[in-house]
């Protein structure tokens, strides 16, 4: 016999433990008992060791045992099985001993499973779940309708039960449809609120069988649910109360008494009063900065005119010989006079390309300065050029046989940089 620990044949008796031999290891202190074996293979064992032999416990025993097995049997009588049960009760009896069961071992084997098993259950007890009872005889919930409801709690909506009576004709292939989407079909008998019925007894005691839910739908329009809906408080569950009236859902949180509306037609959330105000409300400011912008486009405008009132002004004050010599003073008077030559020199005269690069310069440099928060874009510049010269830019281009699209004119010059903005263009100077 020898120490399980350090395999050291040095040893003395220390006591009885449980009826058997306990023995101490001098070596390295270890207390064990004496090794479990039937007298058959303990007497052979000890008459045939010899002090020094290598062999291990196990195969001691394997050699004992076949040794005591007389010829006949083994050579009709005994069969493998025998051996292998022979085998079994022996190691059964080493596993179950007190020595083994005591043993550091078997305690740190124990301690590595125990954290696992307990980390488990917590994170089945922690997954929180949303579950949704549904009256299909009295509400329909399209896969629009579903999504919504899903988007309102804050548990995933992993379970879905749907009550009906599935042989009614009126059903029609609802109940296909609805175990496509993955509900669970509870068949009910005919008769007046047998699905209400059911409904009730069933989420009465839903914990039972779904031991983690934590927020539930009770969806059906019929006033007996509400019976239900506060079993379901009581027991700590968070619910909502879905009905429906004409093309709209109604969401009701029982607990916080918050109500939701859902249009059936146009597949979204309807808004609250305030959530309606706070959009108009955004909408009168939005339209104010759009006034604002042409009020500011208009005064803009209104600086140009002026500015070229003055230059024409100027222009006459210094040619009153020329208004002569067109107009006689005995057929026109002096205020027809004045009008003719501001309508003659109302517009600027553009005459080669270096004209109208100049021109076209000092229109986007006064825009710069006068509106200078406003982008100016492409069809706004060949408004301003068509209110000073009296003609469009493409016609202006071709006259001067400088093509005709006025974008791909802006293009093709160096002084001017065209920068997408939507479906127009940014007009920028070099």
């Amino acid at each position: 016999m020898k120490c399980p620990r350090c395999e050291s044949t040095s040893y003395r008796k220390n006591g009885r433990r449980n009826g058997k031999q306990n023995y101490l290891c001098k070596n390295c202190g270890k207390q064990f008992l004496e090794p479990i074996l039937s007298p058959l293979v303990e007497s052979d064992l000890i008459a045939n060791s010899n002090g020094n032999t290598k062999s291990t416990v196990a195969e001691a025993t394997e050699i004992a045992l076949a040794k005591k097995l007389p010829v006949e049997e083994k050579l009709t009588e005994i069969s493998l099985s025998s051996l292998s049960s022979l085998f079994a009760e022996e190691l059964r009896k080493i596993l179950l001993s007190p020595d083994l069961l005591e043993s550091d071992t078997f305690n740190q084997f124990i301690q590595k499973l125990h954290p696992k098993q307990e980390s488990k259950q917590k994170h089945q007890l922690e997954t929180k779940i949303s579950l949704l009872l549904l009256d299909a005889e009295n509400l329909k919930l399209d896969i629009n309708s579903e999504l919504f409801l899903a988007s309102i709690c804050e548990y995933a909506l992993e379970v879905k039960l749907a009550f009906a009576n599935w042989r009614n004709p009126s059903i029609g292939k609802h109940d296909i449809e609805l175990y496509k989407r993955g509900y669970q079909l509870i068949h009910v008998p005919g008769g007046k609120d047998s699905a209400d019925a059911k409904m009730i007894g069933f989420g009465a005691s839903i914990l039972r069988s779904y031991p983690t839910v934590k927020e539930i739908f009770v969806c059906s329009g019929d006033g007996i649910l509400v019976h239900l809906c506060n079993e379901l408080q009581n027991q700590g569950l968070i619910v909502y109360w879905v009905r429906r009236q004409g093309q709209t859902l109604h969401i009701e949180n029982r607990n916080t008494g918050n109500l939701t509306h859902y249009s059936i037609t146009i597949a979204r959330e309807i808004p609250s009063l305030q959530q309606v105000v706070a959009e108009i409300q955004d909408l009168i400011k939005n339209e104010q900065n759009s006034i604002n912008t042409k009020l500011q486009n208009l005064a803009t405008i209104a600086n140009l005119f002026e500015e070229r009132r003055n230059l024409n002004t100027n222009i006459h004050q210094n040619t009153p010989e020329i208004a002569e010599a067109i107009y006689p003073q005995d057929e026109l008077s002096t205020q027809s006079i004045n009008l003719k030559l501001e309508e003659e020199e109302k517009f600027i005269q553009i005459c080669d390309r270096q004209t109208l690069d100049k021109f076209l310069l000092k229109i986007i440099r006064d825009f710069q300065i006068n509106s200078p928060q406003t982008k100016l874009s492409v069809s706004k510049l060949g408004t301003e050029i068509q209110k000073i010269t009296g003609v469009s830019p493409t016609s202006i281009l071709k006259k001067l046989k400088l093509g005709s699209s006025f974008t791909k004119y802006l293009e093709s010059s160096s002084t001017f940089v065209l920068k997408p903005n939507g479906k127009d263009y940014e007009v920028m100077l070099q």
